[in-house]
């Protein structure tokens, strides 16, 4: 379906099912949970043989208090790979932190990295907890609004040496590994190559955006997004990284939280669903679901994530087997058969994510550094934007529907190449697909160019400017 990354959570071994994986006890073994290190193997390898790459999400952030099968005393005292006192407990993880300023920390941790490389063939890593190693009170509390944030006594200089020396390994062991750090701060220097002073990480999760979005869902009603406001928060990186973007993440798709989807629709997931059972509370869900996806894809700095199922509006949770509900496995699945169900919504939600990713790599978009803003209207609640060749223009209006609507530009022509809107993706084909469209003069031929639309309220159309004969 287009994308060319499979990002595994966190699997070496750890005591607790309900941690999903990130209090660690085995950094050198598979968690026999999933099953055998050869199918691990397997899985990788298959991965491969469809041309995808292949990474897993690695926690060198703390580690279990576990002092059977963990590291918590592993010679007796608890300091041989942690720091003593209180410094080595994570306040807000119970668990223990990594001393990276002893080589022998160091030596464990970089073997590690080098081990599932060599031994799973992995392509890259995602990097748990940057920022509470970067940081002595773990970026607890704080809002980094400031540059001298990142430059001071705070900042744990054993582990921005030891990030360094993780990604320099990376490349030497596999040059075209991918290191992607998941940083709430955005301490400068993280994604830029070593040759250039930073840290060697190729990617920052852009952590901020789901958490904007689900904000917005929670806190405002549609009336009050502001369109200003929502492309400062995806755009909002220095042009010299590189960010992993993406509408939701795993815990909001785990149990005791909401993924968008369910947010929108709620209840009415589980009884209008069908294709031929109208709903309008549906109908707002799936249509803010596709605009939602593809203005995050699109502002996208360099790659942008999708948690599995959530592609198609999945209508459950995943919880994994626990005290809680009976160490039950009832919902630790993926209902994959509703995707490709012809009589269901869901269909649509597919086919359009489908369409999406595959605009964005027929085109190489999130290669294009720069995303231009174009303009934007508060009240009327549509933005516009310019990446590379395309121009997407976005309605947020909830009610309002705009007939030849004005976006400001030089003397062009354009063609879509994508529509929210289209019948196949559950819209109402209000728009015009297969005619070209012209910008303008708002009165002399010197005058500013309007590309004149028609905008259904909750739409998105992706326009491609085309080269044209001028008249002279």
């Amino acid at each position: 379906n287009g994308y060319n990354t499979l990002q595994l959570m966190a699997i070496p071994e750890h005591p607790y099912y309900g941690s999903f994986g990130y209090h660690v006890s085995g950094f050198f073994a598979p968690s026999s949970r999933f099953g055998t290190p050869d199918e691990l193997k397997q899985l990788v390898d298959e991965a491969h043989g469809m041309g995808m790459a292949v990474i897993m999400d690695i926690v060198h952030s703390h580690a279990v208090k576990n002092e059977v099968e963990g590291l918590g005393k592993y010679d007796g005292t608890r300091y041989q790979f942690f720091h003593e006192g209180g410094k080595g407990e994570h306040p807000a993880w119970d668990s223990y932190c990594f001393n990276y300023g002893k080589n022998e920390v160091l030596h464990f941790l970089l073997s590690n990295v080098r081990f599932w490389l060599e031994e799973f063939r992995f392509d890259g890593f995602r990097f748990d907890g940057v920022t509470s190693m970067l940081y002595f009170d773990h970026g607890l509390g704080k809002a980094f609004t400031s540059y001298d944030d990142y430059f001071d006594a705070n900042v744990d200089t054993d582990a921005t040496t030891y990030f360094t020396l993780a990604n320099k390994l990376m490349k030497q062991v596999k040059p075209h590994s991918v290191s992607i750090a998941e940083d709430m701060s955005g301490m400068p220097g993280l994604a830029v190559p070593i040759s250039h002073g930073g840290m060697g990480f190729d990617y920052r999760m852009a952590m901020g955006v789901p958490d904007y979005w689900i904000k917005l869902i929670k806190e405002k009603r549609d009336e009050e997004w502001q369109v200003g406001d929502i492309f400062y928060n995806l755009t909002s990186k220095r042009l010299d990284e590189k960010v992993v973007s993406y509408a939701e993440s795993h815990d909001q798709a785990l149990v005791g939280d909401k993924t968008i989807i369910f947010r929108l629709i709620d209840k009415e997931m589980y009884f209008n669903m069908r294709k031929d059972q109208p709903n309008l509370i549906v109908d707002r869900g799936i249509a803010l679901h596709k605009i939602i996806r593809l203005i995050t894809a699109t502002t996208a700095g360099g790659a942008y994530l999708n948690f599995m199922g959530n592609e198609f509006g999945h209508p459950e949770w995943i919880d994994f087997p626990r005290e809680g509900n009976n160490w039950s496995y009832k919902h630790c699945r993926r209902l994959w058969s509703i995707a490709d169900d012809p009589e269901l919504k869901y269909h649509w939600l597919y086919d359009f994510d489908k369409e999406m990713i595959r605009f964005i790599n027929d085109h190489k978009l999130l290669t294009v550094p720069s995303v231009d803003f174009v303009s934007e209207n508060i009240p009327d609640k549509v933005l516009a934007y310019h990446r590379g060749l395309f121009l997407f223009v976005f309605n947020f209006h909830p009610t309002q529907s705009f007939t030849d609507y004005g976006i400001p530009l030089g003397p062009g022509k354009y063609t879509i190449e994508l529509n929210t809107d289209s019948g196949k993706f559950g819209g109402y084909d209000r728009i015009q697909e297969d005619i070209p469209y012209y910008t303008l003069p708002s009165g002399g031929l010197n005058s500013q160019h309007y590309l004149k639309l028609y905008l259904p309220a909750r739409t998105a159309v992706v326009l491609k400017r085309v080269d044209f004969p001028k008249v002279r």
